[in-house]
């Protein structure tokens, strides 16, 4: 039997959900877990917001808030596997596993963790000022979210691309070491999904304190419409979409006909606080149905808490049977077993391995590396995963007779002959027969 394509999203419960939020991940998400053939996982990453947010009393609030944002929204925990990271002790354990097998050059090489080190470069300060081993640390606990459940997608943003590509490789790594433990996740780029700005028209975003909160009170709600930023145009002159942050707002909650509608208006020169008035009648009557369950479930953290328990059990389902198999893989056993002929019979020998990965140029490439980790091999891109794929299956399944018939464009390491990439590809020819 096939296993359920398995989508995994989380939000880092670190503030009250805006607008934004609501747009660009509870919406989509709440309509993609109604997808058929699908396993959805959601979670409120609290262990994540640990690394940024120092105040216990935040923390908790934006669980309740977060949790009630998405029940309100839609989001049905019989259909779904919806749980609190913390109520799951199997995911720190496997961030130590992967903590065990990921270099620290790939962390070197995270996004937050270099911002920050520039940032400090900026300020003649040390290059680690300030930083936590829980910010450097960060992508491995992502990793360990994701592999857990063995997720083939992870619904992520651009700029998150990064950390499901570091998932993958230590993926790729455990499984080197210890066999075929964990699927290499996909990142899904949803293209369609708006990117809100806000009252300032920048993205909308809590560290720029330019949010409209996502079950704002309906009177609340307006007199924050009222503030977005518009331009000194008057009634009557006609107004452009392009750059307008009310236009764009309005889009992601209009229908088509509706958006053209406004676009319209502009051109004829609708004056501006009319057009306030459109854009929150427009998102009251998408938010308010849900603003009345939101506040009962806000009112009653109880019957979240219940919800969140009984997410956390279904879960532990998966993730206790598959820390019980990874703890056995890494050798953390039972001491009456015989561990000299099991671990003969289990362990997987050091072999060569393909690596592929995706580049920031949004082409994939693999690299062939001996079982010490040394490169001997590395392709040129590839415009898809399953192109790359294609090219290390012809590899492994031919050894180095593929190579003269392969489109990858194959460069050898310097200093590396071509006898060690013979050597290595009949090593993978022979265990794969």
């Amino acid at each position: 039997m096939t296993q359920p394509l398995r989508v995994l999203t989380g939000i880092t419960t670190s503030g009250t959900p805006h607008l934004g939020n609501y747009v660009g991940a509870i919406r989509p998400a709440v309509q993609a877990s109604l997808a058929a053939g699908t396993e959805s996982f959601y979670f409120l990453a609290d262990y994540h917001a640990l690394i940024k947010i120092g105040e216990p009393a935040r923390v908790q609030r934006s669980t309740l808030e977060i949790a009630a944002s998405w029940l309100a929204a839609g989001l049905d925990p019989e259909r779904v596997t919806f749980y609190r990271q913390s109520d799951i002790p199997e995911i720190p354990e496997l961030t130590w596993l992967l903590t065990c097998v990921t270099g620290k050059g790939l962390l070197n090489r995270a996004h937050a963790y270099k911002a920050a080190v520039d940032h400090n470069a900026a300020g003649g300060r040390d290059a680690d000022d300030g930083v936590t081993a829980g910010l450097f640390m960060y992508p491995v606990l992502m990793g360990a979210d994701i592999l857990m459940f063995n997720a083939h997608r992870v619904p992520v943003g651009r700029d998150q691309i990064q950390h499901i590509e570091m998932a993958r490789d230590m993926a790729a790594s455990f499984n080197h070491l210890y066999g075929e433990h964990f699927v290499l996740p996909e990142a899904a780029i949803e293209e369609s999904v708006a990117t809100l700005p806000g009252l300032d028209g920048r993205k909308m975003s809590k560290s720029y304190d330019n949010t409209i909160a996502l079950f704002a009170p309906r009177e609340q709600l307006r007199k924050l419409i009222a503030g977005v930023l518009t331009d000194s145009r008057t009634p009557g002159q006609p107004k452009d979409t392009e750059g307008s942050a009310l236009f764009q707002i309005y889009q992601a909650f209009a229908s088509p006909t509706e958006t053209a509608a406004l676009r319209q208006a502009y051109a004829d020169g609708i004056a501006w606080g009319d057009a306030k008035q459109l854009l929150f009648e427009r998102i009251d009557r998408e938010i308010a149905p849900m603003r009345e369950t939101y506040q009962s479930l806000i009112d009653h953290p109880g019957r979240i808490e219940d919800i969140l328990h009984a997410g956390a059990a279904k879960a532990r389902k998966l993730s206790g049977p598959a820390m019980a198999r990874l703890r056995e893989a890494v050798g953390l056993r039972d001491l009456r077993t015989q561990a000299g002929t099991a671990v003969a019979k289990t362990a997987k020998s050091a072999l060569p391995a393909f690596k592929q990965y995706r580049e920031r140029d949004g082409r994939f490439y693999f690299k062939l590396v001996d079982a010490r980790g040394r490169l001997l091999l590395q392709s040129a891109g590839f415009d898809s995963p399953k192109e790359a794929a294609q090219a290390i299956a012809q590899l492994r399944r031919q050894g180095s007779a593929a190579l003269a018939d392969t489109k990858a464009g194959l460069q050898a390491a310097e200093g590396v002959s071509p006898f060690d990439i013979a050597a290595a590809l009949e090593q993978l020819t022979e265990a794969l027969a």
